[in-house]
């Protein structure tokens, strides 16, 4: 029997964006191209190449500058 650990979820606060996968946190061995992820949007967005999802505190961002 194989079993799959689902991808990690990331809470993310605003003084935390631009959000990018791999984060800092993610171990050097399991590193892909980085990409910039939406998150303001939505509150939530999931990367295209390793499936962590990542969310922003509070949901999505209100407002502009």
């Amino acid at each position: 029997m194989t079993t799959t650990t689902p991808p990690a979820t990331v809470l993310l606060k605003a003084a935390d964006l631009p959000a990018y996968c791999p984060n800092p946190a993610m171990p050097l061995w399991s590193s892909h191209p980085r990409v910039f992820l939406d998150v303001a949007d939505t509150g939530h967005a999931m990367c295209p190449y390793c499936g962590t999802r990542y969310e922003l505190e509070g949901g999505p961002a209100k407002g502009g500058h």
